[in-house]
């Protein structure tokens, strides 16, 4: 039996995250503005790691 493969699969970690954080919001149905202020928040925590690491 012959695995199908999907483009997905060699796509850089990133995309596969965006795709995934992308049918998450979708398949609970958040609101756009509500995502886009989570996202907000998780972006300004992440950019704070970041900083603390360096």
């Amino acid at each position: 039996m012959t695995e199908k493969t999907s483009p997905l699969d060699s796509a850089p970690e990133d995309i596969k995250l965006a795709v995934d954080l992308i049918y998450l919001l979708e398949s609970n149905e958040i609101a756009p503005e509500i995502a886009l202020s989570a996202l907000a928040m998780v972006k300004k925590d992440l950019e704070e790691k970041l900083k603390n690491k360096s």
